[in-house]
């Protein structure tokens, strides 16, 4: 119970901060009980938040459908993304939080797939000033540089076996 709440407060409290911030709810730890005040929309936000964030502790976590909440924004990440964008051991997802006020984790679906759920109170905009949106476009810009990146390495490994068969060729005929 303890290092539970120790995680879910996190270090110097960011995790409940951030928990907070896009829920929209205040959470406060009391020894091993959790507090969160706001309207009801609010504190059922802030309560899937800390289970959610619990239960990532031991695994992956489903969320089989999303379908009824008005707080996400799901994104597809193509697998050879997924390492970039969520950073090592989360520190990408983690300062796209601090950007946004949101609270980002990867999650299965009903069919057992992954794909990154983008969680907060503020839809938000998608040219900045926080919230969903925000997020999503932070998240979308780092898939698109890590595809072009990716295409760029490809057309260099294909002209530099080009340039290598070549001049292998060149010796054996000489």
């Amino acid at each position: 119970r303890e290092d539970e709440v120790s995680y879910a407060l996190g270090k110097d409290g960011v995790t409940r901060k951030k928990l907070e911030l896009a829920s929209g709810a205040i959470l406060q730890y009391v020894g091993c009980v959790a507090y969160i005040a706001g309207d009801l929309p609010e504190r059922k936000r802030c309560r899937d938040f800390v289970e959610w964030l619990l239960l990532q502790r031991k695994g992956p976590v489903t969320i089989p459908d999303i379908s009824g909440r008005l707080d996400v924004t799901e994104v597809r990440i193509p697998e050879s993304c997924k390492g970039w964008v969520t950073g090592n051991r989360g520190s990408e997802l983690r300062r796209m939080e601090v950007e946004t006020g949101t609270y980002m984790f990867m999650s299965l679906d009903a069919r057992g797939e992954e794909r990154l759920l983008i969680f907060g109170c503020k839809a938000g905009l998608k040219q900045g000033g926080g919230g969903r949106a925000h997020a999503g476009r932070l998240v979308e810009d780092m898939i698109k540089e890590k595809l072009q990146d990716n295409e760029a390495k490809g057309r260099s490994r294909r002209s530099h076996s080009r340039t290598r068969s070549r001049s292998r060729r060149r010796r054996r005929g000489g």
